[in-house]
C-alpha cells in the first residue's frame, strides 16, 4: 500500500518506452499502487531518436521510462539522446533484474534512476522523491528564454540566408540546445529550398537533419507579415528553443524593418562589392535614424576574398560601422553543401569562419546569463582571409 506522504504528492508525467511487455505490466502495475507516475504514452517497441524526439515534444513529458532490458546498446543510445537534448526530462532505467553493467551504463549515459522488478514500492519512492527534488526547483525557478538573432542582407544576393542556415547548424553543435530556424522570406523561400523543408498546409515547424527545426517559408507575399502573429511566434519558440534564427529580406523591406525591434541580435550582411557596401552604408544610417544603433546592428561581411586588397578594417572605414565577422569567399565547399542542403565541412575556410562565429554567440549567450545586469554585445571577431 502506498504511504499517504507519495499518495498526496503530484504525480509525474511519463513516457514509457517498454518492448519488453511482461515488464511493461509489471511496471504498470506497481506503479498505479504507488501513484507515482502519469504514463502519458507507451511505446512498444525503441523508437528512433528523431521519432522520439517527435513525440517528447508531443507529450512534454518529466520523466521518460526505458527498458534497458531487451536492447541494452539501443537503450544507452536513447538514454544518451534524451539527456543531451532534453536536461530537463529525466531518464528511468528499467529493468527485469538488478543488473550491475545495465546501471553503471545508463547513468553513465545520462539516466538519473535505475528500477528493477518486482518494482517493490520503498524503492520506488525512494526514486520518485530524488526525481522530484531534481525537477521541482526548475519548474520554480525563472525559465530561461531563448535568443532571437536575425539575418538580413543589405543587397539582395549578399548570401544571408546561407549564414543563417549555416549558423544554426553551427549553434545546435556548439550548444546543443535546440534551434529553430524561420524562413520569413516567403518571396525567396532561399533557407526552405536549400534545406528541402517543404512544409505542411498549415506551416508548422519541420525538423530537419542534423538536428535543426525549420519554419518554411509561407506563400503569402511579405508584405503581409503580421507583427502580432510574429510575436505570437517568437513568445512560442523562446520557451522550447535555445536559439531562434529569422531569415528575412533585405533590410529595406517592410517586413525586415517590422522585424528587427523584436530580435536580441541583428546581423546585416553586406558583400565587398561597391554597390553592397553602398547599400549596407545607407542601411546603417537609416536604422540609427529609427532607433537601432550600430551597436545592435552588426554587420557581418560575406565573401572576402583572400588576396583582394580589401581587409575588414578597410571596409569598416567605408561603412563607418564595427565589422563583428567576415567570412571567406569559399565557392567550392559552399556549392557542395548547397546541393546536399548539408552543413558545411569544419575543416574548410567558410566552415571553419562559421564555426567561430556560432562560438562567439554561444559564449556571449553564456556570459549573459552569468551576468544578467552585464550589457549583451558580442566583441567583433574577424576571420582571416
Amino acid at each position: 500500500m502506498p504511504s499517504a506522504r507519495n499518495s498526496d504528492a503530484r504525480q509525474l508525467t511519463a513516457l514509457m518506452i517498454a518492448p519488453d511487455r511482461e515488464l511493461a505490466r509489471q511496471f504498470e502495475e506497481s506503479a498505479a499502487a504507488a501513484r507515482g507516475f502519469q504514463i502519458l504514452a507507451d511505446l512498444k517497441s525503441y523508437p528512433s531518436p528523431q521519432t522520439l524526439d517527435i513525440r517528447l515534444r508531443q507529450l512534454q513529458p518529466e520523466v521518460v521510462l526505458l527498458d534497458l532490458a531487451t536492447d541494452l546498446d539501443r537503450a544507452a543510445a536513447l538514454v544518451h539522446s534524451v539527456s543531451a537534448a532534453n536536461p530537463a526530462i529525466q531518464v528511468i532505467g528499467l529493468h527485469v533484474r538488478n543488473d550491475s553493467a545495465a546501471i553503471v551504463r545508463s547513468l553513465r549515459q545520462g539516466a538519473s534512476e535505475f528500477l528493477y522488478a518486482p518494482f517493490e514500492a520503498a524503492i520506488q519512492e525512494q526514486a520518485l522523491a530524488r526525481i522530484r527534488r531534481l525537477i521541482e526547483p526548475r519548474a520554480q525557478a525563472p525559465r530561461e528564454t531563448g535568443t532571437v538573432a536575425v539575418f538580413a542582407s543589405a543587397k539582395p544576393g549578399s548570401g544571408a540566408s546561407t549564414l543563417a542556415a549555416q549558423t544554426a547548424f553551427a549553434l545546435r553543435r556548439a550548444s546543443a540546445g535546440r534551434v529553430l530556424l524561420a524562413d520569413l522570406d516567403p518571396m525567396s523561400g532561399t533557407v526552405t529550398f536549400y534545406l528541402k523543408a517543404a512544409g505542411p498546409a498549415a506551416g508548422g515547424v519541420v525538423p530537419v537533419r542534423h538536428g535543426i527545426d525549420v519554419f518554411p517559408a509561407g506563400m503569402a507575399p511579405g508584405d503581409s507579415l503580421d507583427i502580432s502573429r510574429l510575436r505570437e511566434l517568437l513568445g512560442r519558440a523562446r520557451q522550447q528553443y535555445g536559439w531562434i534564427l529569422l531569415d528575412l529580406p533585405a533590410i529595406f523591406h517592410r517586413a525586415t524593418l517590422l522585424a528587427l525591434p523584436e530580435a536580441d541580435l541583428a546581423f546585416l550582411v553586406t558583400t565587398p562589392e561597391l554597390p553592397s557596401l553602398h547599400l549596407a552604408r545607407k542601411a546603417i544610417n537609416l536604422l540609427g535614424q529609427l532607433g537601432c544603433g550600430k551597436d545592435r546592428m552588426r554587420v557581418l561581411v560575406n565573401r572576402l576574398a583572400r588576396g583582394s586588397g580589401l581587409a575588414p578594417s578597410d571596409v569598416q572605414k567605408i561603412l563607418g560601422a564595427t565589422v563583428h565577422h567576415s567570412f571567406p569567399n569559399d565557392y567550392f565547399s559552399l556549392d557542395r553543401a548547397l546541393a546536399e542542403g548539408e552543413p558545411l565541412d569544419t575543416g574548410c575556410e567558410l566552415g571553419s569562419a562559421v564555426e567561430e562565429f556560432a562560438g562567439g554567440l554561444v559564449e556571449a549567450a553564456a556570459a549573459g546569463r552569468r551576468n544578467p545586469a552585464a550589457e549583451s554585445s558580442l566583441a567583433p571577431v574577424e576571420a582571416r582571409v
